[in-house]
């Protein structure tokens, strides 16, 4: 048996299952490959040949690596191929994106005369995925007087790899296919079930919304050839959750037009669009994939006489069409006057927002990425010419409102801002390049995030970035045989790329499952930071942090960058004081609640909530921050005070240690240097050189909430309202309800404390609630199951220290075990205690889930239809989110409480407290009191 002969059974496997044969990534393969078609009688010669040009991937892969090297044995004439002249040779190299394929030409363009060095400049010319050493290398021949050299830096000086490129469309012809009603989850875009595949681009395509919905969206495209089918989320905002790299992938993967005929499977230019535009993190998605996402508007509040909003039974507001996106419509973008008009050319809503100059480059580029890539090498080419730039790319929008003071998001950027204007004082609305602090990759993302490092060509971690973390969370719950094969191979990569891994490629410290953003709010040390990480849930309560698909992740771990405008904030602040009886948790249910009380709208979607927290300690307010993500809002910021910021920044100066005494820590050292750096950050509040991060007092804010402690009465509880006979509000975390709402009397089938949301505290609440109704009753009966998955190993092992861990094994039914990991996810669930791996566990939804049809009450953040819980033939799941005594108490009756039995279950517990401060405490120095 050889490499090709397995190759070819596994095509039949695939063939069998409606797919074609998988991309080649493997070096060795590709090297039978070339000895097949170089043997002009081998029974497998012409196939070989077809997988040698048109299924074998570029960029840094071993398979790009040999393909390169035999490319460049065609073009000198030491190899011959009938099927592959020099001049296509030529052609190949340059769909290749850089890595091998860079080297291979910079050789030929360099090392050779005549033809050959001008056709390899030529194409050069073309590429923007050139590194350091690539770099270095055209610095060197340009110092020692090389023409070649000279030529190719005063194209990339003038951006000719941009310039040379058609323009996008004057018109864009468009087919309307609505996905669904209400908000569209990215699930339904690329379940988290299916995380396993994302890798395999054709497969996974296979699970986006259904395969009925595939075969609509195929007959479209036959009926309306030279259009583009565009994805709709009717009565809603397309994209909420999570940025899906992956979703975005599959709508590209069976709308978009193909990047490259000798790359399989690769899609750009999809059409995404609601009513309620595009979820904030998602619309970062479209935009790496060159694509178009629209807010169309085609629903509005239905007023009276007085201008006011029309509302239903429900106390809802009553919606009018203004103009109809029935699937099948034919619709038109007018790019230049940037508006949506009807196939007949009328107006019907203005796009500008999706067409801004920055947004038209990533279109015609065909990726926001290789515009940033292309910017960088521009700089360096000039630099090395000691010329100006032509001016080519628009210039980065600079806004700055003289004696108008920063808010807190604002100063971040300042801060971190890459080349603005020296001395320019920039505000929200500005489009900005920022240096990149922490960066975090997740393990159902993380394969397509090693992809795209390859697929740019990069081979190490940014020398700028302070520390990067792989985490292997979201695939904690089962060790099953797809996270048998693709988990190790990510941690080999991303090891060797430069990040601190959850797991050790050779196997010499314990695997940590812990939660994604629960390091990186660990390892980010300084409120001054910027942080981006491969989830949604990347909110952290120091600095500023940003959720995002798997390809600007991999951005900002090769550049140490990333572009953004510089979004407004929505001021969060509180007054009254909490019960003795409420959970933090609750607050952050009543913020949404009161805040669309006020406003009537989600002021929060697309913004930044600054929350002057104040008092709580990272691990605490953490728990606000990562609530911000179902907000619809783009990020959180913590306004702390000093001392408050001193102890969360030695906490996490403890964990990381804890990292370090592991064996985590890498040969850079980068750990050690996070722990350096928090003693920095701790001496310069202290000496009171620099405070904690607080706003200016003159800062301009998009709106200010103010939440009133003294109305949250009883714990909330966020409701998916599956019933609701509006679909657009249906899943959306704006239904908030107190417990009394149930009458005491809502049937609970599972009941779920885990995921990022919960912190050692809330551990601990569970533990002494199970000790109180012991003593109170002789023993602990629960009517349902109750599932706990602490969010990192830190916190079992300091329970185990303080014995709060001894109740909780007391009471479970399966506690797990590192050294023999469920194989399988489990199906059902007995009325007993699940003590699971530190780790994601239902909130995901990829491995376990509810059982089809229950009722769970969960600490998570994910309502959405089909995350935690399906819906059965009889019946549709819900998820519905509360504190944790009031999902512990309700496994325990089977049902929801009442306030009374809730009051009295808590008593006597140490509950997440939280006082806004009044008054400036003698032990700060921060001017935000």
């Amino acid at each position: 048996m050889s490499l090709y002969t397995d190759y070819l059974t596994e095509i039949e496997t695939r063939k069998a299952e409606g797919l074609h044969p998988k991309p080649i990534d493997d070096g060795a393969l590709v090297a039978e490959l070339i000895a097949q078609i170089e043997d002009t009688g081998n029974q497998y010669r012409d196939d070989s040949l077809q997988f040698f040009i048109y299924n074998t991937l570029p960029g840094t892969t071993s398979a790009a690596g040999v393909k390169a090297a035999f490319l460049k044995k065609i073009i000198l004439g030491d190899a011959k191929v009938e099927e592959i002249t020099p001049a296509f040779a030529f052609e190949l190299l340059s769909h290749m994106k850089g890595g091998p394929s860079v080297e291979v030409l910079l050789d030929l363009a360099l090392n050779q005369d005549g033809e050959i060095a001008r056709q390899a400049a030529e194409v050069l010319k073309t590429q923007v995925f050139l590194y350091e050493a690539d770099m270095d290398r055209l610095a060197k021949a340009h110092a020692e007087g090389s023409a070649i050299a000279k030529d190719i830096l005063e194209s990339y000086a003038k951006a000719e790899f941009f310039t040379k490129l058609p323009d996008i469309d004057e018109e864009i012809e468009l087919v309307t296919y609505i996905a669904a009603e209400g908000d569209i989850s990215t699930d339904l875009l690329s379940p988290g079930n299916q995380a396993h595949s994302r890798s395999d681009r054709e497969l996974h395509g296979k699970c986006m919304i259904s395969e009925a919905a595939q075969k609509e969206i195929e007959a479209l495209k036959l009926q309306h050839p030279g259009k583009r089918v565009m994805l709709i989320a009717e009565k809603g905002t397309m994209g909420v959750g999570s940025s899906r790299m992956s979703g975005v992938n599959n709508v590209a993967l069976w709308t978009g037009k193909p990047t490259s005929p000798y790359v399989p499977f690769v899609n750009f230019a999809p059409v995404v669009a609601g009513t309620n535009g595009i979820s904030p993190i998602f619309l970062t998605t479209v935009g790496v994939t060159g694509g178009i996402g629209l807010d169309l508007k085609n629903w509005v509040k239905k007023v009276d006489a007085d201008g006011k909003p029309i509302l239903n039974n429900d106390g809802n507001p009553v919606l009018e069409q203004k103009y109809s996106v029935a699937t099948g419509t034919v619709l038109k973008i007018d790019t230049k006057a940037m508006k949506l008009t009807d196939e007949n050319g009328k107006e019907l809503v203005d796009v500008s927002s999706a067409f801004t100059p920055q947004k038209v480059e990533f279109m015609k580029a065909g990726s926001s990425y290789a515009i940033v890539f292309g910017k960088k090498l521009q700089t360096f080419a000039a630099e090395t010419l000691g010329v100006e730039p032509t001016p080519v790319f628009a210039p980065s929008k600079e806004v700055s409102v003289e004696g108008q003071g920063l808010t807190a998001v604002e100063k971040i950027f300042n801060k971190n801002a890459l080349g603005t204007t020296p001395g320019k004082t920039l505000h929200a609305g500005s489009d900005v390049r920022v240096k990149v602090n922490i960066v975090g990759s997740q393990d159902t993302t993380g394969l397509m995030t090693s992809q795209e490092l390859e697929a740019m060509a990069a081979t190490v971690i940014s020398p700028t970035v302070d520390g990067a973390y792989q985490s292997g969370c979201h695939t904690a719950s089962v060790w099953d045989k797809k996270a048998e094969a693709n988990i190790p191979r990510l941690m080999k990569f991303m090891n060797d790329f430069g990040l601190i891994t959850a797991r050790d490629p050779k196997g010499e410290y314990h695997a940590m499952t812990d939660v994604i953003h629960k390091v990186l709010n660990d390892i980010t040390v300084d409120d001054w930071d910027i942080i981006i990480g491969g989830d949604s849930h990347t909110r952290m309560s120091k600095g500023v942090a940003f959720g995002a698909d798997s390809g600007t992740v991999a951005l900002a771990l090769a550049t140490g960058e990333a572009t953004m405008p510089i979004p407004e904030s929505v001021k969060v602040t509180f007054k009254g004081k909490m019960a003795d009886y409420m959970d933090f948790r609750d607050v952050v249910h009543a913020t949404q609640l009161q805040m669309l009380e006020q406003f009537g709208d989600n002021v929060f979607q697309g913004r930044v909530i600054e929350v002057h927290i104040g008092t709580l300690l990272a691990d605490q307010a953490f728990t606000f921050t990562d609530w911000t993500a179902e907000m619809k809002a783009k990020a959180s910021i913590c306004i702390s005070n000093d001392e408050t910021l001193i102890g969360s920044l030695e906490l996490a100066k403890s964990r990381i240690q804890v990292m370090i005494d592991k064996g985590m820590d890498n040969a850079a050292q980068t750990l050690q240097g996070l722990i350096d750096k928090a003693d920095k950050r701790i001496a310069e509040i202290r000496s009171g050189e620099k405070p904690a991060l607080t706003p200016d007092a003159s800062a301009k804010y998009f709106a200010e909430v103010v939440v009133d402690l003294d109305k949250i009465d009883e714990p909330m509880i966020a409701d998916p309202d599956v019933n609701n006979a509006d679909a657009s509000r249906r899943y959306t975390h704006d239904t908030i309800r107190p417990v009394s709402y149930y009458g005491g009397e809502k049937k609970v089938d599972l009941g779920f404390v885990g995921s990022c949301m919960v912190h050692k505290g809330d551990m601990k609440i569970v533990a002494q609630m199970l000790k109180n109704l012991e003593k109170a009753n002789g023993k602990v009966e629960f009517k349902a199951p109750l599932v706990v998955a602490a969010p990192t190993y830190n916190i079992i092992d300091e329970l185990k220290a303080e014995g709060d861990w001894e109740i909780l094994q007391k009471y479970s039914g399966f506690e797990f075990d590192d050294m023999f990991p469920k194989t399988q996810a489990r199906k059902e669930y007995e009325n007993i205690l699940y003590l699971e791996r530190p780790g994601c566990n239902l909130c995901m939804g990829n491995q376990e889930k509810a059982a089809k049809g229950d009722t769970v009450l969960a600490t998570s953040t994910r309502l959405f239809q089909g995350r935690v819980v399906e819906d059965s033939a009889e019946k549709k799941g819900e998820s519905l989110l509360a504190s944790t005594p009031v999902v512990v108490l309700s496994a325990i009756l089977g049902r929801t409480p009442n306030a009374d039995e809730y009051k009295s279950a808590v008593d006597g517990i140490n509950l997440t407290k939280f006082a806004p401060p009044t008054a400036t405490p003698e032990t700060t120095r921060s001017v935000h009191f």
